[in-house]
């Protein structure tokens, strides 16, 4: 049996401490989301009377359940696009050995250098060229483009470290390259898989930006921009941002929570390619 040392004390220590600091903004923000207006005490002092009567307020006068209906479209939709997409281009990638390989290959990796500010005004005018603004479908559009290519460099270095005795078994059984794709690679991404679905919908759920300039105007709104309707000129109602705040974080959390095992598995062999 392992003895345990002082070295194992001072990583338990460490590691509370670390907790206890990612849960601080989590204690912050759930306890103010549970004051009422009239408490103006330090953030930090625990709620005296706590009521749950602000997020029943911030769901009715935010219209978080059309809200949250909007943001799980654009969610799902943009994540069914990047997953397919960058997949399916990883695979040549991973695979082909000639030169272009490698070339295109920088090219996916170059996108992730570039920020995509540099391009909010061409294709915020492409959109209006398109008729897509005020439109869930132009966000769909902007977040495939956007995070196809880190998605094709995760896919692609998990890809490596697949052996290719799995397709030439499926060359040899009379399947072709796309059937062999769909058949024995895809289903070998799941754990790759997970941590892209996952970051991904982090990033298109929690997005501000783009929804802001893209629907604004419209009824159409996805979570960040319904809850910034709390905060105006000149006072903002913190009580009800926060509330709003917590509700629109459970449905992310759920579905971590319940890929959490394969994001794991993704990071811990996926990127070792």
């Amino acid at each position: 049996m392992n003895r345990y040392t002082r070295g194992t004390l001072v990583l338990e220590a460490a590691m509370i401490a670390a907790g206890l600091i990612f849960a601080f903004p989590v204690y912050v923000l759930v306890n103010l989301s549970l004051r009422g207006d009239g408490d103006t005490s330090s953030a930090l002092a625990p709620t005296t009377s706590p009521t749950l009567d602000n997020y029943t307020d911030a769901w009715q006068a935010a219209g978080l359940s059309a809200a949250i209906g909007n943001s799980a479209l654009v969610t799902v939709a943009s994540l069914l696009v990047i997953v397919l997409v960058s997949a399916f281009a990883a695979y040549p990638l991973a695979r082909a050995t000639a030169r272009w390989s490698r070339f295109t290959y920088l090219l996916f990796a170059l996108g992730l250098m570039l920020p995509a500010q540099l391009a909010l005004i061409p294709l915020y005018q492409s959109m209006r060229d398109l008729g897509l603004l005020g439109s869930v479908w132009s966000l769909v559009l902007f977040y495939s483009g956007l995070q196809v290519p880190f998605s094709v460099f995760l896919y692609a270095s998990f890809m490596r470290g697949i052996p290719a005795e799995y397709e030439e078994a499926a060359a040899i059984d009379g399947c072709g390259p796309v059937r062999t794709f769909f058949l024995v690679v895809f289903p070998l991404l799941r754990p790759i898989t997970g941590t892209v679905v996952i970051l991904n919908a982090i990033f298109v759920w929690n997005d501000f930006l783009t929804p802001l300039l893209y629907l604004s105007g419209s009824t159409q709104q996805t979570i960040p921009v319904a809850i910034f309707q709390f905060v105006g000129q000149y006072a903002a109602n913190w009580h009800l941002v926060f509330a709003g705040l917590v509700i629109s974080a459970v449905p992310i959390l759920v579905v971590y929570f319940l890929m959490q095992k394969r994001i794991i598995q993704g990071f811990a062999s996926g990127l070792k390619g």
